[in-house]
């Protein structure tokens, strides 16, 4: 556990799931005063507890540098219960990823895809050239091919990539194919083909970081591989003069080159050939076909591959529970929990679209393959009015959750009042985003989601979800529990009906951090519509001395409908907690509540 965030302790835990005892159904509502002192917890009923999820993460089926096991190591770290695989959908499937580089030029199409070339050198080189040429070229594949030619003592790079990094991908099923042509080789010449894995935890005698594999083709050298610490090098012997296909088989030499890792737990990260010449020599060489083959892509078999790639760290990691999920990436970024893990289709080229019918149709889709659907990022093609107006006009699209525990905060809870006040009802969830796995904690969006359940079950955890039994906090600032109670009864999440003028909601809010005050906002529900897209809310500040064995009463007169969510803020006035509301409404003004809200 990081240091300045405390687990919720055990006590905190007891008194916490105390709340589960009553679970009569039409228990009139309580109308106790906030000076009545609260009665002794009782013990848990079902052993629910805080399960704290990391909902939004990316691993090596994704772009960016991490691997399941470094993010499986920051969950361990930072006790983290659950991690939540949201790796994008089209690149689990590898959907219209690069096949083929012919070497025709320095970008070059495929499709409407675009592959570029970056040339850089190291080291001190007298001379140095990368040249698309006429001749020679491979037999098959005419008309160009790379000259890369260097001189001195140093490394000529010519680093590519494709566009939206699709060229990127999991290795487990990816062999590569090269045609090459050494034209000037010897033991200080070589090409070195290199690939940018994925970023590990230390072990074995390797310290953490972004593993690299290089291969070095050339004269002079047996056949073999070697390990320094991250870099693993892999010769072939290639005679001057003579074309040959090299086939590269990754996830192979990742297993000879590390074989304490599971080898496919692995990204093809980066790609870059070079020619390394040494003590003045000079090493020219022609390349041309570089061939991507991914063997288990097609349909659904990128996830047959990834849940087999994921099947490897069952149990690896004691404490720590893993589910597949998606982010469904080709409309507005969903994450979609739970359900039979069914790819959707995609458009080609993967181009996202942001329209919000077809997003709409999208969330029916998943909807009927079950589990929840959360709207991620949602302001990261709206404004806070324009977001609101869409969830009030669009019933939030239909989405189950939202992502409101991410940057910038005050605006998407500015939304999240919004849509509370329109009877607008979703869970809002923590975001982490994470696609490194180095530092959860140095991240910039580092909240992660808590559930009141009685396992780590996935669909335990969905149903949770479903009924916005949810809270969301900063990792690195606060990791105690939150909930309403109303009659001893859980009630975050819930719509009450109730026609009682008052209602006496109980606030429970447990290791606050030094000097943080607890803050419940009270919100009115006139359901004012896109006519008056602003919050109705009031804030009441609680200090800590207040709270008695972590809870406080807080009067709530419903009128016309009204809600209640908390907030944990620090002593430097930052947001570091929040939970879901829970909504009392009279029974003339009752909306149409999914069954997993009703009180």
């Amino acid at each position: 556990m990081g240091e300045g965030a405390p687990r919720v302790k055990r006590r905190s835990l007891l008194v916490a799931a105390g709340g589960l005892a009553v679970a009569g159904v039409g228990v009139p509502v309580a109308l106790a005063s906030s000076a009545d002192p609260p009665p002794p917890p009782p013990a848990p009923v079902g052993g629910r507890r805080p399960v704290s999820m990391a909902m939004h993460i990316h691993a090596s089926f994704s772009e960016g540098i991490a691997s399941y096991a470094a993010h499986l190591e920051q969950a361990r770290r930072n006790d983290v219960d659950v991690i939540w695989w949201t790796d994008h959908d089209f690149r689990v499937a590898a959907h219209d990823h690069r096949r083929v580089v012919h070497f025709d030029g320095p970008e070059e199409l495929e499709g409407a895809l675009a592959w570029t070339w970056r040339a850089s050198t190291e080291g001190r080189l007298t001379a140095s050239g990368a040249d698309f040429v006429d001749s020679p070229h491979a037999a098959d594949d005419p008309p160009r091919a790379l000259r890369l030619a260097a001189t001195g003592d140093g490394s000529l790079w010519y680093a590519g990539q494709a566009w939206n990094w699709t060229h990127t991908g999991n290795i487990s099923d990816t062999t590569l194919h090269l045609d090459v042509l050494p034209e000037t080789a010897g033991p200080d010449a070589a090409l070195l083909v290199e690939i940018a894995l994925s970023h590990h935890p230390a072990g074995a005698g390797r310290p953490a970081g972004q593993l690299v594999l290089r291969y070095r083709i050339g004269a002079g050298r047996p056949a073999g591989h070697a390990t320094d610490g991250l870099l693993g090098t892999v010769d072939l012997p290639a005679p001057p003069g003579q074309w040959r296909r090299h086939t590269l088989v990754l996830v192979e030499d990742v297993r000879r080159l590390w074989p304490e890792l599971i080898a496919g737990d692995n990204s093809l990260r980066g790609l870059r050939l070079g020619v390394r010449v040494d003590g003045s020599a000079r090493g020219s060489f022609v390349v041309d076909r570089l061939a991507f083959d991914r063997a288990r892509r097609a349909g659904q078999a990128g996830e047959e591959l990834r849940a087999e790639v994921l099947r490897a760290y069952d149990g690896a990691f004691p404490g720590v529970t893993h589910h597949r999920a998606y982010e469904v990436s080709m409309v507005r970024h969903l994450n979609w929990f739970g359900g039979d893990q069914t790819l959707p289709a995609f458009p080609s080229p993967p181009y996202r679209d942001n329209n919000v019918a077809r997003t709409e149709r999208m969330i029916d889709f998943l909807h009927a393959h079950g589990g929840v659907v959360s709207w991620n990022h949602p302001l990261d093609v709206e404004g806070r009015e324009s977001l609101a107006r869409l969830m009030v006009q669009r019933r939030n699209l239909g989405a189950d959750l939202v992502e409101i525990g991410r940057a910038p905060l005050d605006d998407h809870l500015w939304a999240l009042d919004v849509a509370a006040r329109n009877a607008v009802f979703f869970t809002a969830v923590g975001v982490t985003d994470d696609h490194d796995g180095t530092d959860w904690r140095a991240g910039n969006e580092r909240h992660i989601t808590y559930v009141w359940a009685s396992s780590t079950d996935r669909d335990e955890l969905v149903r949770a979800l479903r009924a916005g039994q949810a809270w969301f906090t900063d990792l690195a600032r606060y990791r105690g529990a939150l909930d309403i109670e109303v009659d001893g009864r859980r009630a975050m999440g819930a719509v009450a009906v109730t026609d009682a003028p008052q209602v006496t909601v109980r606030l429970l809010a447990t290791d606050l951090p030094a000097g943080a005050t607890l803050e419940a906002v009270v919100g009115t529900v006139d359901r004012a519509g896109v006519g008056d897209l602003t919050p109705a809310t009031r804030t009441t500040r609680i200090a800590a001395r207040q709270l008695r064995q972590d809870r406080y009463d807080l009067s709530v007169s419903p009128g016309v409908g009204a809600y209640v969510r908390t907030q944990v803020r620090g002593k430097d006035g930052t947001l570091s907690g929040v939970s879901n509301p829970a909504w009392f409404l009279p029974g003339s003004k009752r909306p149409d509540v999914p069954p997993a809200r009703r009180f």
